[in-house]
């Protein structure tokens, strides 16, 4: 199948998504934040429905819209008396209906809408990869520049908080707007539906080897490339969806390697 150039091209988008997602989605497994990543995920709907609206580029829109349901989440979260699961159901549940009836009202939108709930890899193109490889050099960026504020926050955000104050804060909001971008720059290739799959299956199978923050990050990377390249061979061999092939392979080699360790520790 790596004979044509969509394959070739996919495997490109693929790599890139899983270095890109095995950085963000180390910190989402390791501080909790799963839900958090699908109120964000669902939420930049609206963004999808404005753009189609609006006839300007979904992915625009649905980054601010991204970006604004990630510190919106944060900010109810931060305020007195509001539980984080409530503000989560609040932003998710908003954007997804403003995203529905946008799409709705404007004529001709099934097609366009469809590609970003479920993705099409295969359908990669050079502007979708320059995307990719711009967010993923950011968030490299960031890593390197506050790796261990990062580090500190995403095991023990509370202590962090009440010894750094402002610099805590900084450095969480940042960490909510890359995993808004991650989402954004995913989306178009995996979909709203499965990019949530992207972000925490493959940490949590290279949790299963290693506890260690970083050790978990660069470990998730290959995990997410095997599970992908699973998914191309099953969608060109099975004739169905490549995103959720990918998913179900990467969930199959999930248990897999926890059926062995719990074998082994037998």
């Amino acid at each position: 199948m790596w004979q044509y150039a969509f394959f070739q091209h996919a495997l490109i988008g693929a790599l890139l998504i899983c270095v890109l997602c095995g950085m963000v989605g180390t910190y989402i497994v390791t501080r909790r934040l799963l839900f958090v990543s699908g109120g964000i995920t669902h939420a930049s709907l609206g963004g999808v429905g404005l753009g189609i609206y609006l006839g300007i580029p979904p992915v625009l829109t649905a980054a601010v819209f991204a970006v604004g349901s990630a510190l919106g989440i944060q900010w109810l979260s931060n305020r007195p008396g509001e539980r984080q699961d409530s503000a989560i159901s609040l932003i998710w549940t908003l954007g997804m209906s403003i995203g529905i009836m946008l799409a709705y009202i404007t004529p001709g939108y099934g097609s366009d809408l469809t590609s970003f709930l479920f993705g099409n890899i295969l359908m990669i193109t050079q502007v979708d990869i320059f995307l990719l490889m711009g967010v993923t050099l950011l968030v490299a960026a960031c890593f390197i520049i506050f790796f261990k504020p990062i580090l500190w926050i995403a095991f023990d955000a509370s202590y962090m908080k009440a010894q750094y104050g402002r610099c805590a804060a900084f450095v969480e909001t940042l960490m909510m707007i890359l995993i808004a971008l991650a989402v954004v720059a995913s989306v178009r290739l995996i979909g709203i539906v499965l990019v949530m799959s992207m972000l925490t299956i493959p940490q949590m199978t290279a949790n299963l080897f290693t506890k260690k923050f970083s050790s978990m990050m660069w470990l998730s990377m290959p995990i997410g490339l095997l599970s992908c390249v699973g998914g191309f061979a099953i969608s060109f061999y099975y004739e169905v969806p490549c995103g959720a092939s990918i998913v179900a392979f990467a969930i199959l080699l999930y248990g897999i390697v926890r059926s062995i360790k719990h074998f082994i520790r037998k």
